[in-house]
């Protein structure tokens, strides 16, 4: 009785009726049984056919898995989802598991980024990865550098962006870019990407 009536409350919920008639979104064939986003092919960010960004390691992978099984010019021998799922496990511990540390330098900020062992190693693949795809962005210069058990980064902006740079601190600034999506697709496809 118990578990009908967990079913039940289940299929009820807003959010899974609303998953099963969202527009745009298809069954796969009786063979794939997975749902295939029907227009994101090339829709998204930053010309990837992706919006999940990651954090929501799952859903990343779920997402890539649809679309690359959706179409049929898939390369199977270039495809490496245990690379993005590697990678979503350093953007997991670096979000949730480092410490960082602020400190003012001449035109910006110095974020010494630190964590355990394992924490310390992601936090050097992120931080060192991030500074290089963002240097230069909107006049932002980014720079990185590894230190014991973590990175250093320092991120120097004009006068006018200041109070901006010290509102999104470490973490906004990691989050920001719109280069997380089209890295996710270029890992799952073999295609590596320097960036984070």
């Amino acid at each position: 009785m118990l578990k009908i009536l967990l079913a039940a409350t289940l299929l009820s919920t807003p959010a899974l009726a609303q998953m099963q008639h969202t527009p745009g979104m298809q069954m796969g064939g009786a063979q794939s049984g997975v749902i295939i986003p029907g227009q994101m092919t090339m829709q998204g960010v930053g010309g990837s056919p992706l919006s999940e960004p990651g954090q929501s390691a799952f859903a990343t992978i779920a997402e890539v898995v649809a679309i690359l099984v959706a179409d049929p010019e898939t390369d199977w021998s270039q495809v490496n989802i245990d690379t993005l799922r590697e990678h979503l496990q350093d953007m997991d511990r670096v979000t949730l598991d480092s410490v960082a540390v602020a400190e003012e330098v001449a035109g910006g900020i110095r974020f010494l980024v630190t964590g355990t062992r394992y924490v310390s190693l992601s936090i050097q693949r992120m931080v060192i990865g991030h500074a290089s795809v963002m240097d230069g962005v909107d006049g932002w210069r980014y720079s990185g550098e590894i230190i014991a058990n973590g990175a250093a980064m320092t991120v120097l902006v004009p006068e006018v962006d200041m109070a901006k740079l010290e509102a999104l601190g470490f973490y906004g600034l990691l989050a920001a870019g719109p280069h997380h999506q089209p890295h996710h697709w270029a890992m799952a496809n073999g295609l590596g990407m320097g960036m984070n």
